[in-house]
């Protein structure tokens, strides 16, 4: 299987590339995010999926601002890592009958589609930059920051009960 249809030779393509990549990460996001927290069964486990999928629209929009900052239409490749992700997570999900086990199960889920989101969105400021796009860097780091963030939600959640639950 091809991740790359094209032969990458320049950072701008590259760029361009994992641009395209978290731009349809993102809308897989969109969709598995309602999922999510109709399984949890954690009040605020719930509400954390619910905030974040608010703010993956807007990491979506955002996303979309740099393609035009790029002068193109957004558009996005087939992320095979993000469709792991979220498949590894259905089929767990799957498998536990036991509500509060179901609950950390979700928030770890959770968390690893935080942490390749924080790798992306990393890489992608660090090549913009390189690529004298400071524009991009900053659309691209106000996203960052709010995968930060909700990784630290999510440790929070888990460790203050979730977790404590499950066991």
């Amino acid at each position: 299987m091809a991740v790359i249809s094209q032969d990458i030779q320049t950072l701008d393509e590259l760029f361009l590339h994992t641009l395209q990549d978290v731009y349809y990460a993102e809308n897989q996001i969109l969709k598995a995010l309602p999922k999510m927290s109709a399984k949890a069964s954690d009040p605020d486990l719930k509400a954390a999926f619910d905030s974040h999928l608010h703010e993956t629209d807007g990491h979506v929009r955002r996303l979309e601002q740099v393609f035009g900052m790029l002068g193109l239409a957004p558009r996005g490749v087939d992320c095979p890592a993000m469709d792991g992700i979220i498949r590894e997570a259905d089929e767990i999900a799957a498998e536990i009958s036991d509500k509060s086990v179901l609950d950390g199960a979700l928030a770890a889920s959770a968390q690893t589609v935080e942490h390749y989101e924080i790798a992306r969105y990393g890489t992608l400021i660090a090549w913009a930059r390189e690529l004298g796009r400071e524009d991009a860097a900053a659309v691209l780091q106000q996203n960052l920051d709010e995968e930060y963030a909700a990784d630290r939600k999510l440790t929070q959640i888990a460790e203050a009960r979730v977790n404590r639950r499950a066991r």
